[in-house]
């Protein structure tokens, strides 16, 4: 039995609600967090979550990369240049841990907790969130991921020769390398009898995760992809599915050389040559931290409404991956799909999304 059920946010809704809190004796804080604000606000509205009800146990886990930096280069500058620059960035920086403020404006009263794990951080934070309400720790929990474009991991990617100069190409044979993005993607998690007694009803589910760790180098996964194809094995593993069972993988694709190369030959051992993948970086370009929130709101999203989006930017195969992308918008087949992450430090994450018949 896997008691919880997903809602993803879907539309922009600006209106404030109730359950929001502002605070004035906090700083201001960076824009991840109004970026994941936003998000959450738009989830928590179409889980019908506006007004809670008492004793609603709501959990919070969100992952980032940026935002867990101090992202301010005049606070260095001015470090190196006099040795005494001023302390706000230090307090908004302090005072700005992401899942800490979303819990402090949503009155969140479960467990918090921010997942710093690179690029795999959105996707981790939905495998921790299961946990929790496996273990009934919560009623439902805000799960997915932000970050915010900035200067510093901006340089970063430069420094390591994966950025491309044009729009990047997942999988293709020509592809240059990546392009960086920013946004929030977050869903709401909850327990299946958490929404019954609420009177919600949702056909989305999370059924599977899984996760891993190669540890072959710093910032490159393992050659022959073992560390995300265990993730992937594991994910499957837990959802209780096979892989003929899955519909299609939204992979992490981030259009890099070694990355395309090394997952696409995973992905195919694990499920075939004729598997269906795209890759929804070529929309979003590499988000960080927030591509397993945006990504597994992506997956959801293509269930529920039946189709999936075409991986955009693809033109020729790449005789070292043994599958070309989906070209077109296709129509959804079974009832299973994946999304999957790779980050530094060989770290490798896989969730498993269902859709059921409509509940009554």
């Amino acid at each position: 039995m896997r008691p919880r059920t997903i809602q993803g946010n879907l539309e922009g809704l600006e209106a404030t609600f109730p359950i929001f809190a502002v605070t004035s004796d906090v700083p201001d804080v960076d824009r991840t967090y109004h970026l994941a604000l936003k998000a959450t606000r738009e989830a928590l509205v179409e889980a019908r979550l506006e007004q809670m009800p008492m004793g609603f146990r709501l959990g919070v886990c969100v992952g980032t990369t940026v935002a867990c930096q101090l992202n301010d280069i005049p606070f260095y500058r001015s470090y190196r240049e006099t040795g005494q620059p001023p302390l706000e960035p230090v307090y908004r920086f302090i005072a700005g841990s992401l899942a800490e403020r979303l819990a402090e404006a949503t009155h969140a009263e479960g467990p918090v907790l921010t997942v710093v794990n690179a690029c795999s951080s959105g996707t981790d934070a939905a495998g921790v969130a299961c946990s929790w309400l496996r273990a009934n720790l919560c009623d439902a929990v805000i799960v997915g991921g932000a970050d915010e474009l900035s200067k510093i991991p901006s340089s970063g990617f430069y420094s390591l020769s994966v950025k491309s100069p044009a729009l990047c190409k997942p999988f293709d044979r020509d592809r240059q390398g990546l392009n960086l993005g920013e946004g929030a993607g977050i869903a709401i998690f909850e327990r299946q009898d958490s929404a019954e007694r609420r009177g919600i009803a949702s056909t989305l589910e999370v059924v599977g995760f899984g996760a891993s760790a190669d540890g072959h180098h710093l910032t490159a996964p393992h050659p022959d992809g073992l560390g995300i194809e265990q993730a992937i094995r594991l994910a499957l593993g837990d959802a209780g599915i096979v892989p003929e069972e899955i519909d299609f993988i939204n992979a992490h694709g981030t259009a890099t050389r070694e990355n395309d190369r090394i997952e696409g030959n995973a992905l195919a051992r694990v499920f075939g040559p004729q598997l269906r993948v795209v890759s929804t970086k070529g929309y979003t370009g590499h988000t960080l931290g927030a591509a397993g929130g945006i990504e597994l709101v992506f997956t959801a999203l293509a269930l529920r409404e039946g189709w999936i989006p075409a991986n955009i930017g693809f033109e020729n195969q790449d005789p070292e991956i043994p599958f070309s992308p989906l070209q077109q918008i296709t129509p959804v087949k079974k009832n299973f799909a994946l999304s999957t992450s790779l980050a530094f430090g060989g770290n490798n994450a896989a969730v498993v999304l269902c859709r059921r018949e409509e509940k009554v």
